[in-house]
């Protein structure tokens, strides 16, 4: 059995969700195609597909198999164009996860650029606060801001991202102008936990080499980037947050910098891949483009 061949068709049966139209698109005879998903599945030792007289969709383990197998070809066409320095043999799937407010700030406005230069790449693009499991949910690179934990991935460092505070005008109209750290006692800070039921210490200041926390007021934590900065929108209390973010927003006057004296530590920022060696070329060209993006936002 040529095992590529019958991964071609699998994935042909699978996108098709029929035997029948596999075959007729391929010029092959039905009986043909089934006998190799058969013989693949033998190979294999496991059900990829269920098949009933009206249709056909993957198992579980045929799901699994088939994001593996679209992985692989990929790989495998494009090491056939290895050699070839035309952009249009690239080509593959792209599983990428960032935090909102850069893939909403930094990436999506670039984006367009990358992927007419690039046709053949197909982004899958993650964005969200939660951390995601890079191998598990089989993602190539991941881009984390904050301090890492040790994980076994290989980390390779983009810079720093200016934390700035603020609030909005509404909020300073009503509250005033905190020009201490005693002031914030009597101000609200929007408080920030990946996981609600914990709560941050207070607002962090970076001092002599090192973050230290005031106590304040606020009576409002979010799990939520998104939340977090509309809430400071809102005029519901003081947040601290990359600059990158906010900009808009300040330009449009609708927040205020505040306490540009106290400022906490600038956040880290890093891209996160499972493997040093044998990074295929679409992962190498993304992760190349996003440091050249990044440039322009850290230090």
């Amino acid at each position: 059995m040529d095992k590529i061949y019958a991964m071609q068709l699998f994935i042909r049966v699978a996108e098709l969700q029929s035997f029948t139209r596999a075959a007729e698109s391929s010029g092959l005879p039905k009986g043909s195609v089934s006998r190799q998903i058969q013989a693949l599945e033998n190979e294999l030792g496991t059900r990829l597909l269920h098949r009933t007289t009206r249709r056909v969709h993957l198992t579980q383990d045929g799901m699994v198999y088939y994001e593996r197998a679209k992985d692989l070809l990929a790989n495998l066409e494009e090491l056939d164009g290895l050699f070839l320095h035309d952009p249009s043999s690239i080509s593959g799937r792209l599983r990428v996860d960032m935090p909102v407010a850069m893939a909403k700030n930094l990436l999506i406005p670039r984006l367009p650029a990358f992927l007419q230069q690039y046709p053949g790449i197909e982004l899958e693009l993650s964005s969200s606060d939660r951390l995601v499991d890079v191998i598990r949910e089989g993602f190539d690179c991941v881009v984390r801001v904050g301090t890492l934990k040790d994980s076994g991935l290989i980390a390779r460092p983009l810079g720093k991202l200016a934390v700035i505070n603020c609030a909005s005008p509404d909020y300073l109209t009503r509250f005033g102008y905190p020009q201490t750290l005693d002031d914030l006692s009597s101000h609200a800070v929007v408080h920030y936990a990946h996981n609600l039921g914990s709560r941050p210490p207070g607002f962090e200041v970076w001092l002599d080499g090192q973050t230290q926390c005031v106590k304040t007021g606020g009576i409002l934590t979010v799990n939520s980037t998104e939340t977090y900065n509309a809430a400071c929108l809102a005029g519901l209390g003081i947040i601290q947050a990359p600059r990158v973010g906010l900009r808009e927003a300040l330009r449009a006057r609708k927040l205020v910098e505040i306490l540009p004296q106290y400022r906490a530590a600038p956040m880290p920022v890093s891209l996160i891949y499972p493997h040093r060696r044998n990074l295929s070329r679409r992962v190498h060209l993304f992760m190349e483009w996003l440091s050249g993006v990044m440039k322009d936002y850290v230090d």
